[in-house]
């Protein structure tokens, strides 16, 4: 008898478990969902820099941007480029796009350039509206395919990732994961203030 409801219990307890790991399930949000899709990767946050005489050969990033335009960072050379991968399914995404904007605000000129890659989308309308509520005004590369990781010389592989590039269009400092105002501000400064 007391063998029949200890299995009573553990069956219960069992089921219960069942039901709430398939409401987990259930309930799993839509960039959650979408992230597993596409084989999101998330970085620390952690800035990587690059001695001039360490640095690789320039980028080579050119393609269609989100509003049909066409971008290739061979235009951008001789200007400090920050360049920012990105989705719209991605949670440290939106965490991280107040930094960007603020970021952009801080060291915005003529000298400084902002792009960014709009990273695996379902469709090419996604982007420009995600990047309107979060308050991207910078054109943004459109990769379906996810070949930037290509373009940018292995470097930005987690989604967000930022590159700071210097002036001849090498990649200067590098940070895998959300990025904040004061470590991008700080990158940007120290990659202008280098000796051109």
């Amino acid at each position: 008898m007391k063998t029949r409801r200890l299995t009573s219990a553990l069956v219960a307890s069992v089921s219960a478990l069942a039901l709430v790991g398939g409401l987990s399930a259930c309930g799993e949000s839509a960039s959650e969902k979408a992230a597993k899709e596409v084989g999101s990767r998330n970085g620390d946050g952690s800035m990587t820099l690059f001695a001039p005489q360490d640095r690789g050969a320039p980028v080579e990033l050119a393609g269609e941007t989100i509003d049909g335009k066409t971008r290739d960072s061979a235009d951008e050379r001789g200007r400090v480029v920050v360049v920012n991968l990105w989705a719209s399914w991605c949670g440290p995404c939106a965490k991280e796009a107040p930094h960007l904007v603020e970021a952009y605000e801080k060291t915005k000129g003529d000298d400084v350039e902002f792009v960014g890659i709009n990273y695996r989308e379902s469709s090419k309308a996604t982007g420009p509206a995600q990047g309107k509520e979060w308050g991207f005004t910078r054109p943004s590369v459109y990769d379906k395919s996810g070949r930037t990781a290509i373009a940018m010389q292995g470097k930005m592989t987690t989604q967000p990732s930022t590159a700071v590039l210097d002036r001849e269009g090498r990649i200067a400092a590098v940070v895998p994961g959300p990025v904040t105002t004061s470590t991008l501000v700080g990158a940007v400064e120290d990659t202008l203030a280098e000796a051109g």
